[in-house]
């Protein structure tokens, strides 16, 4: 089935909903998208096996959608990849339910496109929001909200996770090339989804706050054991694709800081996840490549500690 845009053609983008037991924030998501300047799209709606309404709510409210319901959790990326298959825009726009766009989201992340032809993936500014929507100070997921440049995003996605998953809009030619996200991720596939097509294309950023990331109970973020294993994995990869890192012809010294700050939160993780012995094995690569980090030294000695007053030093 070929999709069909609010022009009667093609879409220009494929947006992606995904949808999970958060009836009480859709409505916001809904009129996020409909009040779009830029309306040659179609919505894919990808729902993860909800049980709280949320179904019944889109059928009744936006039937026009391609609602697309899976009877069994496929999980995050096992979801998106089924919205990826059935996307037949030329741009992938991916919106978690609970999160917010601006009116000129779409607009600005195509016109970024435009000027910047070898751009495969943009992301905007943002802000934290609260589960009613109030503006949060700080920093509730414990960094700031994520800030890049345009133009290559290798070495500050070595680093960590520069991208909000409901900023990102990614030229589907990345996905036919480079493959689909990995679902045995539990949280962390599009972090890996974005280092994979950085290694091959240059990404755009977009300064205006255009997203709005709610923080609330239900983040499946705040499922840290999960998440540091995913990141283990993540990370490890890093390791094992230092050669080819290398030959991209990146600032030498930077990309040994870079490789270095890998090391070191793969030693803090693998602590975490039990594994002291290997985890002094990563602290002790950081620094080799940096001997400068006197935090890499503390972390060594620290993972002698039991983990609760290990992870007390995060």
């Amino acid at each position: 089935m070929v999709g069909v845009g609010n022009n009667g053609c093609v879409p220009k983008v494929s947006i992606l909903l995904t949808c999970y037991n958060h009836i009480a924030y859709l409505e916001d998501a809904i009129r996020s998208i409909e009040s779009q300047t830029f309306s040659d799209y179609e919505v894919i709606v990808l729902d993860d096996g909800s049980t709280d309404g949320t179904r019944e709510r889109l059928q009744e409210r936006v039937p026009s959608w391609r609602l697309v319901f899976h009877e069994q959790n496929l999980g995050t990326y096992g979801s998106l990849n089924r919205g990826v298959e059935l996307a037949t825009g030329e741009f992938v726009a991916i919106f978690n339910d609970d999160d917010v766009w601006e009116p000129r989201k779409l607009e600005a992340q195509l016109e970024l496109f435009e000027n910047f032809p070898r751009v495969g993936i943009v992301h905007t500014n943002g802000i934290f929001i609260g589960s009613k929507g109030e503006q949060l100070a700080g920093t509730p997921l414990g960094f700031d909200y994520p800030e890049t440049e345009t133009g290559s995003l290798v070495l500050r996605l070595l680093r960590s996770n520069a991208m909000i998953a409901s900023s990102v809009m990614v030229r589907k030619k990345c996905f036919d090339e480079l493959g689909m996200f990995d679902p045995a991720y539990f949280g962390s596939g599009d972090w890996d989804m974005w280092l994979r097509i950085a290694e091959k294309w240059e990404g755009g950023y977009c300064v205006e706050k255009l997203t709005r990331y709610r923080w609330h109970d239900e983040n499946a973020s705040k499922k840290l054991d999960r998440i540091w294993h995913d990141d283990e994995r993540l990370r490890e990869r890093v390791v094992a694709q230092t050669a080819f890192y290398e030959s991209l012809g990146l600032p030498s010294a930077e990309l040994r800081e870079a490789l270095a700050h890998n090391f070191a939160c793969l030693g803090t993780v693998r602590k975490l996840n039990g594994k002291a012995a290997l985890a002094r094995q990563a602290y002790a690569s950081s620094i080799r490549l940096c001997p400068q980090r006197v935090k890499s030294y503390l972390r060594w000695i620290a993972t002698f500690l039991p983990r609760d007053a290990f992870l007390k030093l995060k």
